[in-house]
């Protein structure tokens, strides 16, 4: 356990900070220095180069997970992503949120004039030029993203993407105050702190979640001296977890949980509310009856797709896949039209390495959704969701209205 007195300090009578965002834990005998850095601040990688060059330490942990490093790195870029695997595994929309996570933040950080998540980088290239073993210590963000929106209901998850395409619209306006003080602290991480506070179901697994994995992996690091470098925002809480002797269990953050019996029941009950209502349709006004309002079905779910996957420019082949997977996708839980429009799309017209290399800034401008294929499959996907969640209701209650009658 940590001395009560060194939880934000050093052993040996050291300042509780020292040069303002670094603190020092002392527990079980082992020294952690925590650098809280903005992630979009020149400031703060001269002060992980500083601190690790006096330090010396036995090793190194970023808030980084691998694929971030590799990008950052540049060892693997965007241009590598394999967007029909993305797909079929229906991870477009953690693909989307991270898209606009990433843009809110390099916006910001070229307003400040460096690239977002450069000491990250700069700590592990300096640790491996001076021969320190460096630890990748965050969870991987797809993670982070599929758990946060899993634990959304579906009107809140329409909610957070309306609220970060108006994060990433509203291009911010920053006069010299705003800008000294956004230097100061961890940008991404007040973000998710804004989004935690407007969805409370999501701040356990965008902030206290992240701060009790961080710690954890902390306390795996080897040596009796260990740096870590990470968000400002994250500080706080990792010092709790390490002086409360907080160890998690890393495989259960890990893990995506699957849908709720809710959910799953919520999920087939409209499938098993049409079926019913058209065998019942079918004992009392015989099978024409339920032929009318099997067309019927087939229209209001099938045209309604077809309008979405259109207003969003799709190719021609992505309108008739769309029609004709509307009506039977609404009638499974487990693919959804937007996912089966997306991925023809994907295959007729795949984006071009170019477009996925501006997609952080075209994603600002609403024109260029329609101009960057990467970003017109996820309008695709988007618009024909929306469009068909509507035919769905209507549907429904035409059939329900026409048992009754």
């Amino acid at each position: 356990m940590a001395d009560a007195e060194q939880v934000a300090g050093v052993a040996a009578g050291a300042p509780a900070v020292e040069e303002d965002d670094v603190h020092r834990v002392s527990v079980d005998g082992r020294l952690f220095i925590l650098v809280g850095t903005a992630h979009v601040s020149r400031e703060s990688t001269e002060l992980v180069e500083r601190v690790i060059e006096r330090e010396r330490p036995d090793c190194v942990c970023v808030e980084l997970d691998a694929r971030r490093y590799d990008a950052l790195a540049q060892r693997t870029r965007i241009e590598s992503l394999d967007l029909k695997a993305v797909i079929r595994n229906r991870q477009l929309v953690p693909l989307l949120l991270n898209l606009l996570l990433m843009s809110y933040q390099k916006q910001l950080g070229g307003q400040l004039g460096v690239v977002p998540g450069s000491e990250l980088l700069a700590a592990a290239q300096l640790a491996e030029r001076l021969g320190i073993p460096v630890r990748l210590c965050d969870r991987d963000v797809r993670i982070t993203l599929r758990r946060a929106w899993g634990a959304l209901s579906l009107w809140r998850k329409a909610e957070l993407i309306a609220t970060l395409l108006a994060s990433v619209f509203e291009a911010p306006e920053l006069d010299e105050a705003e800008l000294r003080r956004l230097r100061q602290q961890d940008v991404l991480t007040r973000l998710m702190q804004e989004l935690g506070a407007a969805f409370p179901g999501i701040k356990g697994v965008l902030i206290d979640e992240r701060d009790a994995y961080l710690a954890t992996r902390l306390r795996e690091a080897p040596g009796d001296r260990v740096v870590a470098v990470v968000g400002a925002g994250h500080v706080s809480g990792m010092i709790d977890a390490l002086a409360g002797g907080l160890r998690t269990d890393l495989a259960a953050l890990e893990t995506v949980p699957p849908p709720s019996n809710a959910a799953r029941i919520a999920g087939w009950s409209i499938p098993v509310v049409i079926v019913a209502g058209l065998m019942a349709i079918g004992l009392r006004h015989g099978l024409s009856a339920v032929g009318d309002n099997a067309l019927f079905w087939i229209l209001a779910t099938g045209l309604p797709a077809l309008l979405g996957s259109a207003l969003a420019l799709g190719h021609p082949l992505t309108l008739l896949a769309t029609f004709v997977s509307a009506p039977i996708t609404t009638l499974s839980p487990l693919l959804g039209v937007g996912y089966v429009a997306a991925l023809v799309q994907a295959y007729v017209r795949p984006p071009l390495v170019r477009e996925i290399q501006t997609v952080a800034e075209d994603v600002r401008v609403p024109l260029r959704w329609w101009q960057n294929r990467l970003l017109r499959i996820c309008l695709v996907f988007l618009l024909s969701t929306i469009f068909t969640s509507v035919g769905t209701i209507v549907g429904t209650t035409e059939i329900l209205s026409n048992l009754f009658h």
